[in-house]
């Protein structure tokens, strides 16, 4: 069973997080709330999130500066932010946003659906990812743990492990495909294919990887794709 993916809502207003959890319930998904930027952070030491949604205009830490810590540390810097407004104050206001590492600034009110089509591709960006890391762990248990003295049932396990990996990963190229050709019809904003992008790269040297394994391709152990 596939793990829900955890979607981090941080808002100072308690009506405000209801109603993103209104908005966001139909996604099944994991949906955690804050009510603050320090709840955020602290919220995110624990925790890996797939998206956060970030109000900008909050007492204490604003948007901005939770932002800018959450950029700052290794483990978070990666997480796509959407920031949310109830005020536009111009095209500076929202290059702050930007230069905070948003990958999306939308203003209140907001189209519930447009906002749940975001996450949903984001959501499933981070569930491919995932599916990735899995493969990529199995194939190095399988290379550090395998039969030194080539011994038959060594190989037939190894064989059969090959088989269900590559199985497994041509499920998650298939979606990945899908999900590169949905995003480049819908004009999807360039964060997004960027992140899509790389997944992509990462799919390919995991199956150049698995390809290295096959029989007849003189067994050299492949140089496996990052984690990161």
């Amino acid at each position: 069973m596939v793990q829900k993916a955890k979607i981090l809502l941080v808002d100072d207003r308690p009506e405000n997080l209801l109603a993103l959890e209104a908005i966001l319930s139909a996604l099944d998904q994991t949906l955690v709330r804050a009510s603050s930027g320090e709840e955020a952070l602290k919220a995110l030491l624990t925790d890996d999130f797939a998206v956060i949604l970030l109000d900008v205009q909050m007492p204490g830490m604003d948007g901005f500066e939770t932002a800018a810590h959450i950029k700052r540390r290794e483990r978070t810097r990666d997480i796509p932010i959407i920031f949310l407004t109830a005020i536009n104050h111009g095209p500076h206001h929202t290059f702050r946003g930007y230069a905070a590492g948003a990958v999306d600034y939308i203003s209140k009110p907001f189209d519930p659906w447009v906002l749940r089509a975001k996450v949903s591709v984001f959501v499933e960006l981070y569930t491919k990812n995932c599916q990735l890391r899995e493969q990529a762990a199995l194939l190095r248990l399988q290379l550090e743990g395998g039969s030194p003295n080539g011994a038959s049932d060594g190989s037939k396990e190894t064989a059969g492990l090959l088989a269900e990996l590559s199985a497994r990963l041509a499920a998650v190229e298939e979606q990945a495909e899908a999900l590169t050709k949905q995003l480049g019809e819908e004009a999807a904003d360039p964060a997004v294919v960027a992140t899509a992008a790389h997944l992509e790269r990462k799919l390919t040297g995991l199956r150049r990887a698995l390809d290295a394994l096959e029989p007849g391709t003189g067994g050299a152990s492949p140089v496996l794709p990052a984690q990161g």
